[in-house]
Order: structure tokens, then sequence, then C-alpha cells
């Protein structure tokens, strides 16, 4: 008796990810693609699907086009992709999208993203569980027919993809550029030479770095919040004597830059950056009323006070790509920026969001000389302030001492006196009479204090 396996475990908050063979199989994929249809009404309508290059991406996205037209949904075919490349077929299409892919994860898995029409982001708040409530009964009663199936077409999105991306920015006044990029064996190697390449006509110079397509990735894995997967990247830009590196995560939909010197620029750097470029270029176009700029609560503080400075409205909401795009949708946001992790403060520290000339680097030098001055300072004060101390406590322990001789030899006098006495005092058993030895000024004790009274009482007695 075969066990379904648990959707819940690997159908997660923001999209689809798991263990290929074990949690994500052709059933599983081909139920979850009739519960998609089902979800977002496209029964009837186009439904495009894409997927990277690992070895059981084409697999799963032909079983996802079987649950579709099972359930009436058209599907448009775009073959190998970016993630960002299918969110702009979705846009371009406005119709809901599904792209196969695990991202930064390693060979041994896959995923599914998926998208309302337009690219707007499915999270579990907002159909994700709906869909896995469907697939599971979908597994367990069978997927019914419609009377109507869907077909199926292929289409070729790429050089509209590029064209549109180039649109964005124009870089014909810069100079030009060394870049080298590595795609660490994803997507990025068929995105970028179509984006960035010699046919593009732009002034970049691009040095290839693993661009064959592999979902093995043989030479390190496709996540480059790890810092041992830029080494090589960080070699390749000195050597190269490059003036920046990217690197590309599995399906090309985030990147890590490099600067000149091989040393990694925070994302919260990069993400204010391009929201004062977006902004500029807003205003540029004639846009003079409110503009929101979208940001995670994980990045720098660098990046809402940029996004202000420059005019605009800083909106913070939480990590995960479909909730910024949704906040994007809410608020009519020009942009979105976010870190996927919290960046260290070392790498904060180090992050300049414009380029630091050799005066504004010397008035740097000399005020961190200042604050070793200062610091020096600050410790001198502190140990003369303690010596002050032990001189103080010195002087009163020297001035107690001195009080505590003095009635010491007061008492050793008044015994001696009264030492005759003693001697001729006669012992009386029925009471009356002092006790030999008895001291008879207690005011003596009395008026030296506290202190004293602890030392001399014995003395006296």
């Amino acid at each position: 008796m075969s066990t379904r396996p648990d959707l819940s475990a690997f159908i997660k908050t923001y999209d689809v990810r798991g263990l290929v063979g074990t949690q994500l199989t052709d059933e599983v994929v081909t139920a979850i693609g009739a519960a998609f249809v089902d979800e977002v009404q496209a029964a009837g309508t186009d439904v495009v699907i894409g997927h990277d290059m690992r070895e059981s991406s084409p697999g799963f996205a032909a079983a996802f086009a079987d649950g579709v037209r099972m359930r009436g949904g058209n599907v448009v075919a775009i073959g190998l992709c970016s993630t960002d490349q299918n969110y702009y077929a979705s846009g371009k299409l406005d119709a809901p999208a599904a792209m196969f892919t695990a991202s930064h994860n390693p060979a041994a898995y896959n995923g599914i993203k998926l998208s309302r029409a337009g690219a707007r982001g499915i999270s579990v708040d907002t159909g994700l569980a709906a869909i896995r409530e469907g697939a599971e009964q979908y597994l367990a009663d069978g997927i019914p027919s419609v009377d109507v199936p869907g077909n199926a077409r292929e289409l070729d999105v790429l050089a509209d993809y590029a064209d549109y991306l180039r649109e964005l920015v124009d870089l014909s006044g810069i100079r030009r550029l060394r870049v080298v990029v590595d795609a660490a064996n994803g997507m990025g190697g068929h995105t970028v030479p179509a984006v960035l390449g010699a046919a593009s006509g732009l002034p970049l110079e691009i040095i290839p770095l693993y661009f064959e397509l592999d979902g093995s990735f043989p030479n390190h894995e496709a996540n480059p919040l790890d810092p041992a997967n830029l080494v090589d990247l960080q070699a390749a830009v000195i050597a190269q004597k490059a003036d920046l590196g990217l690197a590309f995560d599995g399906d090309a939909d985030r990147v890590f830059v490099i600067d000149e010197n091989g040393d990694p620029v925070t994302p919260s750097a990069v993400a204010a950056v391009v929201a004062v470029r977006e902004i500029e270029r807003a205003r540029a176009r004639g846009d003079d009323g409110e503009l929101c700029v979208i940001h995670n609560l994980i990045t720098s503080r660098a990046v809402p006070e940029a996004i202000a400075a420059a005019g605009a409205v800083p909106v913070r909401t939480k990590v995960g790509h479909s909730l910024i795009k949704d906040e994007m949708a809410a608020t009519g946001a020009i942009f979105g920026g976010g870190v996927r992790i919290a960046e260290p403060a070392a790498l904060r520290i180090r992050c300049a969001l414009r380029p630091v000339s050799p005066e504004r680097r010397n008035q740097l030098d000399r005020h961190r000389r200042s604050r070793r001055v200062r610091a020096h300072r600050r410790r001198v004060r502190v140990a003369r302030r303690i010596r002050r101390a032990r001189r103080t406590h010195r002087q009163q322990y020297r001035q107690l001492t001195r009080q505590l001789l003095v009635v010491q030899r007061a008492a050793l006098q008044h015994r001696a006196a009264a030492a005759p006495q003693r001697r001729g005092r006669q012992s009386c058993a029925a009471g009356g009479h002092p006790r030999p030895g008895a001291c008879a000024h207690p005011r003596l004790i009395a008026s030296v204090g506290p202190v004293a009274l602890v030392f001399v009482a014995p003395v006296a007695l």
C-alpha cells in the first residue's frame, strides 16, 4: 500500500519546494496543477509554465501541464527561463504562471513558484493553502476532467524580455565597463547573454563564469548568500581587473554584487541605490505625486533614509517576495527592494552608497584617529579618578587608624591607673560590687563611633 506524501511539509509560505522523488513526484505535481487552475479560475484561459535547467524540471513542467489541461486551462509553455522571465510572461499575457525551480537549493531539490495573472504573488494566506487542500483532495479521489479540456502551445519570450529590461535603464552615457558574471551553472547563463551580451549593444564587456547550464552544479552551489560560493568570482574580478562582479542564484532572480576590489557589497546598498534611481526616473517622466518605495524589515536603516532623502515615502513590509509584491500592488509603489537574511554588522559598516573620494577618505582617517585619541583620553581620565579614589581611601584609613591608637592609648592608661585598686579589692560572693576588670568608663568607647567600637571594646574589657 503506497502512502501519499504530506503536502504541508513542502508547500511552504511562499512557494512549493521539496525533495525530488520522495516529496515531489509527477502525480503530486499534476494534482497541484489541477488545484492551481481551480484556485485562480483559469479554466478557458492561458496558464504560463516555465522551468529551469534542473534534470527533473522538464518532466515536472509536463506533469503540471497535464493537470492544467484536465481542469480546462490552456498551457503556454515558455520552456527554459529565469524566474523573472516567467514573471515577465505572466505580466505581458496577463495570465497566471508556474515556474519550476528550487532557486539556490541543492540539486536534489525542486519546486514551484506560482503567480496570479499579472505576476501577482501567491502565499499561504492568499491561495497557496487552498491549492494544497485541493491537491490533497485530487490525490485522494482523482482529478475529474471538464467537458472542454485545455490546449497547449509554445512561446519564446526571451528576446522581448531582454528588450524590456534594457528599456528600464539608459546606459548610453556610461563608460565601458568590464563585468564578471558568475551564473553558477544556473539560468543566468541563459538570460545574461541575451540581456547584457555583445548583441545588446551596451557598453559592457561580459566575462562569463560557469555559464553552462547544469542542474548538478558541478562548480559550486548556486547560492550567492554563502561566502564560499563567491570566492571564484572575487578572484576573477581581481585577476581580470574588472569594474564589477555579479553572482546569480539558480533561477537568476537574485544577484549579489562584488566591487572592483573583490569585496561584497551589502544588498541594502544595492536596494538604496536602485531605489534612488527609480525615484529620479519617476520624477523625470513627470510623476509629481507621492511616490512609495517598498523595503523589507531587515534592510539597513540607510535604505529608508535614502528613500526619504530622495523625496519618496518608504514603506516597510515583512520578508518574502510575495509579501513585497502584494504591498507594491496595494500602495502603487514604483520599486520594492529587500534583503533575504540579516546582514552582518561588519558588512553594513564597510558599505558605502557612493564612491569615496580621496578627500573624504582622508577625512574619515582623521576622524578615526581623533576617535582613538578621545578613547585614550577617556582611559587616562578614568585612571586618574581611580588613583584619586584610592588616595582618598588611604587618607581616611590613616585617619581612622590614628583615632584608634588614641583610644587604645587612653584605655591602657586608665587600666594602669585602676590596677592598684583592683589588687586591693576583695571578691564578694553576694553582689553589689563591680566585677573585677570591668570597664568603669564606657564613654571612652562610645565616643569614637561604631568603627572604633569594634576594635576598642576587646581592649577595654
